[in-house]
């Protein structure tokens, strides 16, 4: 992982270039106090203080600035100077006239680059920014290595990360926080989590499936859950997908990868809760041995559930780590999954489709979200399509009888293994970014991860 340390620094004085901040409503009075150097140099570059817009400005003798353009300068977001660290050149840099305040996370993020698979490495030097907000550092540069460790992981190919590589992840966050790792498999795997096993049974050898947990934590304190769907690749297993649809399918990792994210959030920052990390790794593979259309399988809570689609595994999955996370009533369990296209279809990339069973719970998350950027959208979890899930022979169907709500009914799948009574939240994430933006490239992303981060930071911290 970048030494993000080395790129956000207290200000003390140090040489800095100037980053000067306009909007389009002051626009017109800034430029008129500049002067004419400068009035001719931004013409030049057809700078009119719009949104990301950035130019240089000649200075004194051999020195410079640059101007950025913002949404507005009273309030500035998370991605205000993302822009300007991808694009200024290596070097030291302070905001003129203010503290960046949350505009120090894109900053970070704006120098993300997933570059391990390159030869020529980094195409440049780093870019540092001063701020005369110390108190913010520690939290802006734990999140911003946790959103990196997110990117990292759901970037890597399958090939490289498979159910135990993932597993090993989850082992030198449980070592750097003194928590307690457990992994089962086998034997184990196969009498105690009947849907995990199953889903991954094909994989070849040395990607067997296995449940994946860390302990962490006060006794005293209280207990929360965080799951994270870990289907390190998936074909569709039997009922195999399309090559465009399964292009992308490294990433169905991806809710793992949010769940491990905010683990070292939550142990880093020391939050004052009982930790329990859940993730069931499997590749969803095809083999003689693969689950089938029409198998029924028990679960680890004793539902029967009949195979609708092979390709409909990560709630499989989710529905043995949900029961085992009720089984030590936690007081909020929190789920992350790259679930349902069917949530694409409704909201696009960018908002995960949040499903809760708690109202105030509902409401925090969505509040949290939308204050820090990272926002979520509610979806219902219709009681009434709960009948798409019958079935003939079962307790309850892996897929709905009807290409229909694909998204809510995948969640009240979920809601079968929650304990009654307990506060839970899904979030069906894509986890991916098909197009790049300011702080955001192309790739692997945390979406929902600073939504949840907030909440139980202001539930459980100081």
């Amino acid at each position: 992982m970048t030494d993000l340390k080395a790129l956000l620094k207290p200000d003390q004085g140090q040489p800095a270039v100037p980053l000067q901040l306009v909007d389009k409503k002051g626009f017109d009075g800034w430029l008129k106090a500049q002067p004419a150097r400068v009035r001719s140099a931004l013409g030049a570059q057809g700078f009119k203080g719009e949104g990301y817009q950035l130019a240089i400005m000649p200075g004194e003798r051999d020195q410079w600035a640059a101007v950025l353009g913002v949404a507005n300068v009273e309030e500035l977001s998370p991605w205000c100077l993302a822009k300007a660290a991808e694009s200024l050149p290596e070097g030291t840099y302070r905001v003129a006239t203010r503290g960046p305040g949350p505009a120090m996370l894109g900053w970070l993020l704006g120098q993300y680059r997933f570059d391990r698979y390159k030869k020529d490495g980094p195409a440049k030097g780093p870019r540092i920014l001063l701020t005369d907000e110390p108190a913010r550092i520690d939290e802006t540069l734990l999140l911003a290595e946790s959103t990196f460790l997110v990117r990292d992981l759901v970037n890597m190919p399958a090939g490289d990360l498979g159910p135990a590589e993932l597993a090993e992840e989850a082992r030198t966050l449980a070592e750097a926080a003194g928590a307690k790792l457990k992994v089962t498999i086998g034997k184990a795997l196969d009498e105690g989590y009947p849907m995990i096993a199953a889903v991954g049974r094909a994989a070849a050898k040395g990607r067997e499936p296995r449940l994946i947990e860390i302990e962490y934590g006060d006794q005293r304190h209280p207990r929360i859950a965080i799951i994270g769907k870990g289907v390190c690749f998936d074909s569709g297993g039997l009922d195999i997908k399309p090559s465009s649809g399964m292009r992308l399918m490294k990433k169905d990792m991806g809710g793992a990868a949010h769940a491990l994210g905010l683990a070292r959030l939550i142990m880093k920052s020391r939050l004052k809760v009982r930790l329990h990390l859940l993730i069931p790794a499997v590749e969803n593979a095809i083999s003689g041995d693969a689950f089938r259309p029409g198998d029924i399988l028990a679960s680890r809570q004793g539902l029967t559930v009949e195979v609708g689609n092979t390709d409909a595994e990560g709630r499989l999955i989710l529905g043995d780590a949900l029961t085992r996370a009720g089984e030590d009533k936690p007081e909020l369990i929190v789920d992350f999954a790259t679930l349902t296209g069917a949530a694409r279809v409704a909201l696009g990339p960018d908002l995960p489709a949040l499903f809760t069973n708690d109202e105030d719970l509902a409401e925090s998350l969505l509040a949290g979200g939308t204050a820090v950027s990272d926002p979520l959208w509610r979806m219902p979890l219709w009681k009434p399509y709960e009948e798409m899930l019958s079935s003939d022979v079962a307790d309850l169907g892996n897929m709905a009888d009807a290409p229909l709500a694909g998204a809510v009914t995948a969640a009240l799948f979920l809601q079968k293994f929650v304990p009654e009574g307990v506060p839970w939240a899904h979030l069906d994430t894509f986890a991916w970014r098909a197009s790049a933006r300011p702080g955001r490239p192309k790739g692997g992303d945390a979406l929902g991860l600073r939504a949840v981060w907030t909440v139980l930071k202001a539930r459980y911290g100081e």
